[in-house]
């Protein structure tokens, strides 16, 4: 299918044929599904912290001294934040009154009514004024679109365009910030090292980048004062190589005008590359809208420590099994059955059937194999309707049976056991984690060796107005982290205050 000039379009992107080859295959036969077995629950997959173990853990972290680094994805735009505000522009004047019916949290008239209330209301007003309006008289008169405009048009605010990082979202009595700065004050608390140096890693797009690097230079002198740290902000993009190939509905190669291949970006799963580039032992994993104000900080900072010392904890451990079973030249099987119990009481890895524990070669190189993985422990909240990703207990390749972080379309919903055990979950993932990558000699994992590549998949799209078939990559905290030692904690619901919405910044937990 791929000619001459394909080639040299692939060459130019970074792209192998053999990996355009098999996302075509992948296309033609698409995905398994995951094999979920049960729920991950409180008591069977889940760790529920008791107020004692929560501080002891804190005061672990505290002792570490590895270097740290704050990961967050942010390259996503906020057009879909302000989807309902683009869809007034369009309806209003056709339908003024009726765009007011609805009076319910998302509504427009619930934006209106609470307009001030937002961290970027002095910024819309500054706008409106320099062109001699009034929001307060624009509201008068019913002229809202004037207002809708200037927050979202690139001819003023902008932000129907910008990332989310460079949107204000909270308001303090010296000023707004912005849910970038919200990160750079919440890592000043939990990933100062001990010489006081704070790392921060934003993947960012490449329209954006100069962006944050601007915010950066103006906001973090102040914020290295006020917390007493030094801190250095890198950012990385997105690899044009992990981009994927687009097909027509018949699988074949989807083509622009000019006869080009078309590819998409492979969703965030993508940023294990990035992940994989950074120089720290320990990563704390969290997206650019889950952030709250400094008076609702100490708790998410709170479980952010204890997090970390849970796989500190746990770290040690396993380290200290790998250390054992490599130096002893024949292990006893009273030792290997010990650790075996360690990975299914404490690691919940379930071991394949047909594993002959009796065999103590087999069973010294399975626990080696099991234990010599990367480390993250993925905070979980309850699940209060929120769609996505929950906590699992699924059956891997090998036949083994552990945690996984799976989304609902790696489930055959069609099959009703399996429906069954994906709508019985009771927590939700919020995308909290902290992430172990070094071995037990302290170099780095290759983290491209720990996905597993049959997670991926296809979604339908459009361009020019013709429609095309998908594919994203295994997503960065289910596929990309298939092969990884999980541990699932339970985290408090007030950690997790996501902004989808514009709207979303009204409610309490994002009020000053």
């Amino acid at each position: 299918m791929l000619s001459t000039k394909d080639i040299e379009q692939l060459h130019e992107i970074g792209i192998s044929k053999e990996a355009v080859e098999q996302q075509l295959s992948n296309f033609a036969k698409g995905f398994p599904y995951l094999d979920i077995v049960k729920p991950a629950v409180v008591g069977d997959g889940i760790i529920r912290l008791e107020c004692s173990e929560v501080d002891d853990l804190v005061d672990l972290f505290k002792s570490y001294e590895g270097s740290l680094t704050k990961f967050v994805p942010a390259s996503g735009a906020a057009t879909r934040m302000f989807k309902h505000l683009y869809e007034f522009i369009d309806e209003y004047p056709e339908r003024q009154d009726a765009c007011f019916e609805d009076k319910g949290f998302n509504s427009m008239w619930n934006f209106f009514d609470k307009i001030k209330k937002f961290a970027f209301y002095g910024d819309l007003k500054a706008e409106l004024e320099k062109n001699r309006c009034s929001i307060d008289t624009l509201v008068e008169q019913k002229d809202y679109t004037t207002i809708v405009k200037a927050l979202l048009q690139p001819y003023a605010l902008n932000y129907g365009n910008l990332p989310k990082g460079l949107i204000k979202f909270h308001t303090y009595p010296d000023g707004a910030r912005t849910a970038f700065e919200e990160h750079i004050v919440e890592g000043a608390q939990y990933t100062r090292m001990p010489n006081g140096d704070v790392h921060i890693h934003l993947t960012v797009s490449p329209e954006h980048r100069d962006g944050f690097e601007k915010l950066a230079n103006e906001v973090v002198p102040h914020y290295e004062e006020v917390h007493g740290v030094k801190i250095a902000i890198e950012y990385s993009e997105q690899k044009r190589a992990t981009d994927t190939i687009a097909v027509e509905e018949d699988n074949s190669p989807f083509r622009d005008a000019e006869g080009r291949l078309v590819f998409r970006p492979g969703g965030h799963g993508a940023l294990i590359e990035n992940l994989n580039e950074l120089e720290a032992e320990l990563v704390f994993i969290k997206n650019i809208d889950n952030v709250v104000p400094d008076r609702l900080k100490p708790q998410t900072v709170l479980y952010k420590k204890a997090l970390a010392g849970l796989l500190v904890s746990y770290q040690s451990l396993v380290f200290d099994y790998l250390s054992q079973l490599q130096e002893q030249e024949t292990p006893s099987e009273e030792f290997l059955h010990e650790v075996l119990d360690f990975t299914i009481d404490e690691l919940c890895i379930l071991p394949p059937t047909g594993l002959n524990l009796s065999d103590t070669d087999a069973l010294r190189s399975y626990l080696t194999e099991k234990l010599n993985r990367p480390i993250r422990v993925c905070g979980m909240v309850k699940n209060e309707g929120e769609p996505g990703g929950g906590p699992f207990w699924a059956t891997n390749p090998d036949g083994s049976i552990s945690l996984q972080v799976v989304e609902s379309s790696q489930i055959d919903m069609s099959d009703p056991q399996k429906k069954t055990i994906f709508e019985s979950s009771t927590h939700f993932n919020p995308v909290d984690l902290v992430c172990g990558i070094v071995d037990v000699d302290g170099k780095k994992f290759d983290l491209l060796k720990f996905r597993d590549p049959n997670t991926g998949f296809i979604s339908l799209k459009s361009k020019d107005g013709r429609p095309l078939k998908a594919q994203e990559l295994p997503g960065l905290w289910n596929g990309a982290m298939s092969d990884w030692i999980t541990i699932f904690v339970e985290v408090p619901l007030i950690t997790f205050n996501p902004v989808k919405t514009v709207n979303d910044l009204l409610r309490e937990e994002h009020q000053g």
